[in-house]
């Protein structure tokens, strides 16, 4: 009953604001880039989260006022090479990226995280000379004490956006939204610094976007009251289109 109150709440079309939409195919022609450019023109989406080489061809299409999020560092793993890292990210905003999604590759070692992951944050922030920055940690591959662990340091550094995961090795979970809702209300109590997350992995429809907001709206309803919450799909718009 519950998500249906929500549901009846959120419309589609606030749905849709929430939404980096997202093609993150490297072997695509063309034709499949540009039509997916001109249906995020039709939808209006945020953001479109693409690859770094295909930012220009998205300059000469998208309408103004969609931002282009540039994948980079190694997607879908992510780079263990700071100089890497910050070379890749000054590229795409070279190109004209207006927002960087980057991942922060978790390591078998139970010290994880620790100064590797520090200085990987840290070049990622200074790289992206003050465009939005959405570091992704991968949490079907950790633990809940790693999540947590990992979101508080990306915090501290001053990322922008938290993301769950990829997709590629595992989808979001429940749960992960609600640890990582949960780290940014105790963030802002602790630092009076509002920051935000981005759920991705396996979210194709309206329902299941309604159960993660109903999950993060109980630790903090700022979230999305301030647009501080991103969806990360290449499917949910299409989906949503098609239902209203």
């Amino acid at each position: 009953m519950k998500n249906q109150i929500i549901g009846d709440f959120l419309k589609n079309k606030e749905i849709i604001g929430l939404v980096d939409f997202t093609l993150l195919k490297r072997e695509k022609t063309k034709n499949e880039l540009e039509k997916f450019l001109l249906k995020a023109n039709e939808y209006r989406p945020p953001a479109v989260c693409i690859f770094t080489e295909d930012i220009l061809n998205a300059k000469k299409i998208l309408d103004s006022g969609i931002q282009i999020a540039a994948v980079v560092g190694g997607f879908p793993e992510g780079s263990s090479n700071c100089d890497e890292i910050k070379k890749e990210i000054r590229t795409a905003i070279q190109l004209g990226a207006d927002e960087i999604d980057i991942v922060l590759e978790p390591r078998e070692d139970e010290k994880f995280p620790n100064e590797i992951e520090l200085e990987k944050l840290v070049t990622m922030r200074e790289a992206s000379e003050g465009k939005i920055l959405k570091v992704i940690i991968e949490t079907p591959l950790l633990s809940e004490r790693k999540i947590r662990a990992v979101t508080r340091m990306s915090l501290a550094v001053g990322v922008d956006f938290v993301k769950t995961c990829t997709g590629k090795r595992g989808e979001c979970k429940e749960s992960d939204a609600d640890i990582l809702s949960y780290e940014l209300m105790r963030h802002e109590l602790t630092f009076k610094e509002g920051l935000g997350m981005k759920i991705s992995g396996g979210i194709s429809d309206k329902d299941k976007v309604i159960r993660f907001i109903e999950i993060i709206r109980k630790n903090d309803n700022r979230i999305i009251d301030e647009k501080r919450l991103r969806v990360g799909s290449s499917s949910l718009i299409g989906n949503l289109i098609t239902i209203e």
